[in-house]
């Protein structure tokens, strides 16, 4: 289905978007569903890691088909704790291609990270750059399921196995994702996901780490805890991780729509890509064989080349339609200043890396987004397409102060 072009609003056009589009907006149940669970917990004054905490993480396991699934503050802290419960150290091997915190998790350990190349296509942790990477200091791998896309998780347990390594998967994006039919949550020795408001499952702020290891999600339980098993003899540098039982309840009753928001958004990516595929010098991430993303965002890559304009420009003309959108990742995590404060910017070998992050753009997506608002944001990208001759030329002293002022 072809789209309709339109004029520009830093032409002159009107904006796409008189009201203003989001990038990203939780899809709540109805307040209403909440009251008498909320009352509940009031009257039973137990409001931190209760009845509806056990609830929730019985139910999460139950969906993700793992034997645990411990609910913890943060996807953050959930990596932290498990990293910490594994006992790592030396070096760990992971992605630059990520948010901060799968890098920070391990910072906050004295793990050092090693970077490995991602692949052109998934996006995901290259597993065939990950061998010649490790040495006598390596102890684990963590990959990332970027933007709800599984990793290349059979080529990366049978790395972990025959070098004896651990395996985590940031699974921050993924909940809902599925490998070979099955659900993500079930692979490596953990993954651990976000259940932040920019998820599709939300519990306010929040994340689960599932695991089939009994001895492992025991030491996470405790470890959210201060690592305090009950006698305030804390067995380990722990931390404050509960989930507040507020949060459980929003958790529960957004679970019961998972799979619908999972479909949703994947009829939505599939119609982002009909109708911009036929746009010059926008590409997408490449959806994997056997694999079912979550789009938790939905992502471009844009060639100036062909395009006609750079990333930059094109999410600076999207603001000016009052289109929200984000550049993931972009520096990527070797390139920020925790990091090459702590190990310098020496970092090389990530071509790819360097070449998506520079040229990468998340559209809006979220679940309860509409066909109508997809069309339009694809119109006018289509129409900035269309009339990028004349805002590099005439106009270039209009959209260089928006480049400045958004990005």
């Amino acid at each position: 289905m072809p789209v309709m072009n339109k004029i520009p609003a830093i032409l002159g056009g009107s904006p796409a978007f008189p009201e203003g589009l989001p990038f990203n907006q939780p899809t709540l149940p109805e307040f209403d569903r909440l009251i008498d669970d909320v009352r509940r917990i009031f009257s039973t004054k137990n409001i931190t890691n209760g009845e509806y905490v056990r609830e929730f993480e019985k139910k999460a396991a139950e969906y993700l088909g793992v034997k645990h699934a411990v609910a913890v503050s943060s996807c953050t802290s959930g990596l932290m704790l498990t990293m910490k419960a594994m006992e790592l150290e030396g070096e760990v091997i992971v992605p630059s291609f990520t948010f901060s915190a799968t890098v920070q998790s391990l910072v906050w350990n004295s793990i050092k990270p090693v970077f490995a190349d991602i692949d052109a296509e998934s996006f995901n942790i290259n597993a065939e750059h990950i061998e010649d990477m490790i040495n006598e200091k390596t102890r684990a791998i963590v990959a990332v399921h970027v933007f709800g896309m599984p990793a290349d998780i059979g080529a990366l347990e049978k790395i972990a196995r025959k070098y004896g390594l651990k395996l985590i998967f940031d699974a921050a994006h993924a909940f809902g994702s599925m490998y070979h039919g099955s659900h993500i949550g079930r692979f490596g020795d953990a993954e651990v996901f976000s259940l932040s408001p920019t998820k599709l499952l939300s519990t306010g702020e929040g994340g689960i780490v599932a695991t089939n290891n009994d001895i492992l999600a025991e030491k996470i339980r405790i470890g959210r805890d201060y690592a305090n098993p009950g006698d305030y003899n804390c067995q380990f540098p722990g931390l404050n991780a509960r989930m507040p039982e507020f949060n459980a309840i929003l958790g529960l009753k957004n679970l019961e729509t998972i799979e619908e928001k999972v479909i949703n958004r994947n009829r939505l990516a599939g119609l982002y890509r009909s109708l911009l595929e036929q746009i010059p010098g926008i590409t997408f991430q490449k959806e994997q064989p056997g694999s079912r993303s979550t789009y938790k965002d939905l992502s471009i890559m844009v060639s100036s080349d062909d395009f006609g304009l750079t990333r930059d420009e094109l999410a600076a003309s999207l603001d000016s339609e009052n289109i929200r959108t984000k550049k993931y990742y972009f520096p990527p995590v070797h390139r920020q200043k925790f990091f090459t404060s702590l190990f310098g910017s020496k970092t090389s070998g990530l071509p790819v890396t360097e070449e998506i992050s520079q040229n990468i753009l998340s559209l809006p997506i979220f679940s309860h987004m509409t066909e109508d608002q997809v069309t339009r944001v694809c119109e006018a990208i289509a129409g900035i397409h269309e009339n990028c001759r004349d805002m590099r030329g005439d106009h270039e002293d209009q959209l260089l102060p928006d480049l400045a002022r958004v990005h």
